[in-house]
């Protein structure tokens, strides 16, 4: 899976991304309209943004640019990162408002610390249009990432998304495999590409 790489940093209100379409959920059943994300690192940050032309159930609780456990009850994205060597990974929830999560976990499902502990320096930002089609991003400090995943090339990933709560559609960029919905297998994930940023023509 493709993270690009951007010389200049990023700016919320500025974006020009390339975006990855999904266009079908994990039963193989088509999504009207598509779902997109992209990857971005831009030296400081990686840039998590994911886009659906369509209205979204948000977690009741959920609020713009704040911490908020349980988000995957609802509509949201998720970025998930792992470190191969470890087997640690850390998984990231973003609401389509902007509120955002994080756990980090030492193997699937097993989490490294019984409490939620909210990620220093993360941001989170949001656009949803009257019409309910949004776009949300997340800024994640790649010192951090570093730090915890030793993030780089041997990094593996997946990006995943809940829709239409409560009827819940799951959504997965990495073919997990059949049966029922589970995003947390890392042995699975996708390997990093780094490229970069198209220019502009």
């Amino acid at each position: 899976m493709t993270i690009f790489t951007s010389p200049e940093p990023l700016v919320w209100g500025e974006l020009d991304v390339p975006l990855f379409g999904l266009g079908a959920d994990m039963a193989g059943v088509a999504l009207q309209p598509p779902v997109a994300f992209s990857l971005v690192s831009d030296g400081r940050y990686l840039w998590f943004l994911a886009n659906h032309r369509k209205p979204a159930n948000v977690h009741p609780k959920a609020r713009p640019g704040l911490f908020q456990s349980e988000l995957w009850k609802y509509d949201v994205a998720e970025l998930f990162l792992a470190d191969p060597a470890s087997g640690r990974y850390f998984e990231f929830n973003l609401a389509p408002n902007g509120a955002w999560w994080t756990c980090e976990f030492t193997a699937p499902r097993v989490r490294a610390d019984e409490v939620d502990i909210a990620m220093p320096e993360v941001a989170t930002f949001s656009d949803m249009s009257p019409d309910g089609s949004w776009l949300a991003a997340m800024a994640i400090p790649l010192d951090l990432l570093k730090a915890r995943l030793d993030f780089g090339p041997a990094t593996r990933l997946n990006v995943s998304m809940i829709l239409g709560s409560p009827e819940q559609r799951f959504v997965s960029a990495t073919d997990l495999g059949p049966g029922e919905p589970d995003f947390h297998q890392p042995r699975k994930f996708s390997e990093v590409r780094f490229s970069p940023l198209p220019e502009n023509p």
